[in-house]
């Protein structure tokens, strides 16, 4: 049976269906995700931020659940001379490849993409110490002087913005720096991910009698060290002839077939890439473990249970990042 109702209802009905939509199909957000809003006498939402996968960082990372205002007003950061954080200058290894950081402030100048991270990393500790804040002016980079600044320009808009490099990474084949969430917004990289840029360092025209070479002395041979990085990193490869000392931390090396992510001297430098990859490659379903021995801090995956099941993941490892993690059996 068809219900027929009087013209007043439907009326009432019609003008109920109107009041529910929205006045302004801006105040949708993308996704959940509300766009800073500029200051002024209108204001009015920046556009929308899109949360596109895979650009320039880790699937359910991105932005905030909320996005402050005035990110536009946020200051650059101001370089200034700063002791080096020590533990960051020495050689490491990750993903089989070698990187020996700078033990002074000097010229640089690199042009390459740029990515960001965000809510994933957000109060972290990054590779000094410092927590890390999304929405302060800081960057990444594999090598540059911890800390030291520079000037980004996206080659795309041309805008500059100066930040505080305090943290490693990237660890991708294809990117130069990490940026924060802000300074990527400033330069206009949130909706792309990622972006091509010139990464320039500053050196502070004030020195005050104070010189990074004098904070942090310059070793005899950086190529030494790392080599001898190396040397030490490569007998993981063979059985060891003693029992390698376990710390109170990290339960005793257990057999088997592994993949080398990282190599340190230093501790802490082990562990904050541990919680890194820890999270950028969270689909990863074996223990991630520190294993000390010989002086050097390894960051190893696993076990597997053979060769074949650890070349999968670490192909998988490699098409994610760029770079090959090493197997190592013992």
């Amino acid at each position: 049976m068809i219900l027929r109702l009087p013209p007043y209802v439907l009326a009432v009905l019609l003008l109920a269906a109107c009041g529910s939509a929205p006045k302004n199909i801006q105040d949708a957000a993308v996704d959940g995700v509300k766009s800073p809003i500029s200051k002024g006498p209108t204001p009015t939402r920046k556009p929308n931020v899109v949360l596109k996968k895979g650009g320039g960082f880790y699937k359910d990372d991105g932005p905030a659940d909320d996005i402050p205002d005035g990110l536009d007003d946020i200051p650059d950061a101001e370089p200034k001379w700063e002791p080096l954080h020590k533990p960051a200058t020495r050689p490491y290894v990750v993903l089989g490849k070698e990187y020996v950081p700078n033990t002074a402030v000097r010229p640089y100048r690199a042009t390459g993409i740029a990515s960001w991270y965000g809510k994933k990393f957000h109060g972290q500790k990054t590779s000094i110490g410092e927590p890390y804040d999304m929405f302060a002016m800081t960057a990444a980079h594999p090598t540059l002087a911890l800390p030291s600044y520079v000037r980004v320009t996206s080659l795309q808009s041309g805008k500059s913005v100066i930040v505080r490099v305090t943290d490693r990474g990237p660890f991708h084949a294809d990117r130069v720096i990490d940026l924060s969430y802000t300074a990527a917004y400033k330069l206009g990289l949130i909706n792309g991910g990622s972006g091509q840029v010139e990464v320039e360092a500053i050196i502070p025209g004030e020195a005050t009698g104070t010189t990074y070479a004098q904070t942090t002395p310059v070793p005899a041979s950086r190529r030494d060290d790392l080599e001898q990085l190396a040397k030490r990193v490569s007998e993981e490869e063979r059985p060891p002839s003693t029992p390698v000392l376990a710390t109170t931390s990290e339960p005793a090396p257990a057999k088997g077939v592994f993949l080398q992510l990282g190599a340190f001297a230093n501790l802490d430098n082990a562990e904050n890439l541990k919680s890194h990859l820890s999270r950028e490659l969270d689909w990863l379903s074996e223990p991630m473990r520190i294993q000390p021995g010989s002086g050097i801090h390894r960051l190893h995956l696993g076990p597997y249970a053979s060769r074949g099941d650890a070349d999968k993941v670490a192909e998988r490892i490699r098409a994610a990042l760029g770079y090959r993690p090493t197997i190592v059996v013992r």
